[in-house]
């Protein structure tokens, strides 16, 4: 169990020991992975930035996914998806994230491009892994723009999720893996839906540190 966002960030901080004082970039998928980052970036002496990824929800059922895209048109559509929806729903949740994703890196990024990742070892947080499909679409866009080393690390997933996600980087990191596992939520004590106000106040202190 971790306390809280924080809490979590700091443990896992902790777990990638190893890439203290090198040559790392953070890049945190918001908005709940954002103060995990942070704690990460902080202890590892690391800069931090935001990689947008979206959901793609049912139509019916928002809480749950059928896959996700990252803003750069990457996208991570699960098989099954294909049987319950039509190209032409999926299309539309697909634009309609797109327009989703611009706002945030507006928001968020003041709409400036991700920091150069050619090259360069990459450590993608999360606060959690459920599906795994935010963290599938963001590791495609690493890879798309070449980068040197992809870590994922994350306070908690499912096995299967980790164990899949695990095959598509060079390292993946775990500090928890329950094994009746229904929703990411349930290792953390405080629980929240994390705002843009905050994940904005937690960028702008880590760029002041």
């Amino acid at each position: 169990m971790f306390e809280d966002r924080k809490d979590a960030g700091e443990k896992l901080a902790g777990a990638l020991g190893k890439y203290k004082g090198k040559e790392v970039l953070v890049l945190a998928i918001p908005r709940g992975g954002v103060e995990v980052g942070y704690e990460v970036a902080k202890y590892l002496g690391a800069n931090l930035s935001v990689l947008i990824s979206r959901k793609l929800p049912y139509p019916d059922n928002p809480e749950a996914g059928f896959g996700a895209i990252a803003e750069d048109g990457s996208t991570f559509i699960f098989e099954h998806a294909y049987g319950w929806l039509s190209k032409e729903t999926i299309d539309g949740i697909v634009e309609e994230q797109k327009r989703e994703i611009k706002r945030r890196v507006d928001v968020l990024r003041k709409g400036k491009p991700l920091p150069e990742i050619t090259g360069k070892e990459v450590i993608l947080v999360d606060d959690g892994i459920a599906m795994g499909s935010t963290m599938r679409a963001s590791i495609m866009l690493c890879k798309n723009k070449k980068a040197g080393k992809i870590i994922a690390a994350v306070p908690v997933s499912g096995e299967d999720a980790a164990e899949e996600i695990g095959k598509m980087v060079d390292e993946m990191v775990v500090l928890e893996k329950p094994v009746f596992f229904r929703a990411v939520a349930q290792v953390y004590r405080n629980w929240y839906d994390v705002p843009d106000e905050e994940v904005i106040e937690i960028l702008n202190s880590s760029k002041s540190k």
